[in-house]
């Protein structure tokens, strides 16, 4: 069956259709009639060729939700089954032969199948392939498909990030950037029953913090500056070179930074920023295929939904450009 899907030609060109055959299906892959898939930064960044990666014509897309519409002849039918509704998030399957596969932690693969750095395979089109349906998400009913697309990448990379460092309910935390990361990091450290600060620049965004969960507001940088010695742990959502040195110095002694934001450039923090206090600075990534079940478990459990702006597909070009420009309140969604 033909898949129309939606290319850029060269960074930053107009969208365009672009239809091809698939490939016969494999015995562990399967197929996904997309119904909505997000908009993520990154498929305006591989667009755009902002991070030298892109290989056109590009066919950015990464947060799929859909119906199963044809498996392979390995797959588990106890789990999937044609016609189910399910999600394929950032990664779409991994070798789980690795020593990082089989210590469940797919996300560090290095053969794992990045849905977005696929080039024109990705899931901006009417169907989109697994690699492994043990990363195809069987979705709870209680979440709408438009809400369950974000989760899949913006949503298990603040939670992975949450459960892989430790965090207690009993610690205080912040959230730098109130975005399409930052406001679900508030929310899922809310439900997890943290103390939430959220930390952003723009001082409109006081009343959303709150209302997604958040307990107390700062304005960055001048606020940051009065937390000193606040934290137990600092999630950085936002792109931004930020003053590395002062967020450091908003945590505890032993407290963790943790940048899920995809600064553009290099960064650099003073040695004494991290050693006196034994302070941890950590990246984050999307989590394995167990990871993502307990996300998207909890996030039903806890009413945790995205705030989303939904766009026609044939509107495409304008969702891209609502995330480009840093309009979208706060993930844009694509309705097939």
């Amino acid at each position: 069956m033909t898949v129309r899907a939606y290319a850029v030609e060269r960074a930053g060109g107009p969208v365009q259709p672009l239809e091809y055959e698939p490939e016969p299906l494999g015995p562990l892959e399967v197929d996904v009639a997309v119904t909505h898939c997000g908009v993520c930064q990154t498929d305006v960044g591989l667009v755009d060729d902002v991070y030298g990666l892109s290989r056109y014509p590009v066919v950015a897309g990464h947060e799929a939700v859909g119906v199963v519409e044809a498996v392979g002849g390995a797959v588990d039918g106890a789990r999937l089954a044609v016609g189910q509704r399910v999600g394929v998030g950032a990664v779409a399957g991994a070798c789980f032969a690795c020593e990082w596969c089989l210590t469940g932690r797919q996300y560090l693969c290095p053969r794992k199948d990045d849905t977005a750095l696929r080039g024109d395979r990705g899931a901006f089109a009417t169907r989109v392939r697994a690699s492994d349906w043990r990363y195809v998400q069987p979705l709870p009913d209680a979440l709408a498909s438009e809400h369950a697309a974000p989760l899949l990448c913006a949503g298990i990379t603040v939670f992975s990030a949450i459960s892989r460092n430790g965090v207690r309910p009993t610690d205080r935390v912040a959230v730098v950037g109130v975005g399409g990361l930052g406001h679900l990091a508030i929310q899922f450290l809310a439900k997890w029953g943290c103390h939430v600060t959220a930390i952003s620049s723009t001082a409109a965004k006081a009343d959303d913090s709150r209302r997604f969960g958040a307990h107390e507001f700062i304005v960055a940088e001048e606020g940051l500056r009065r937390a000193s010695g606040s934290f137990d742990f600092v999630l950085s959502t936002v792109s931004a070179d930020l003053p590395w040195d002062d967020y450091l110095a908003a945590l505890r002694p032993q407290g963790t930074l943790c940048v899920v934001g995809v600064p553009h450039g290099s960064f650099g923090v003073h040695p004494l920023s991290l050693l006196p206090g034994e302070k941890r600075l950590v990246g984050g990534v999307v989590g394995s295929a167990e990871e993502n079940r307990r996300m998207l478990d909890f996030a039903a459990r806890h009413g945790i939904r995205p705030a989303v702006e939904t766009f026609p597909v044939a509107r495409i070009g304008e969702a891209l450009d609502h995330v480009r420009h840093g309009r979208a309140r706060y993930r844009a969604v694509l309705e097939f």
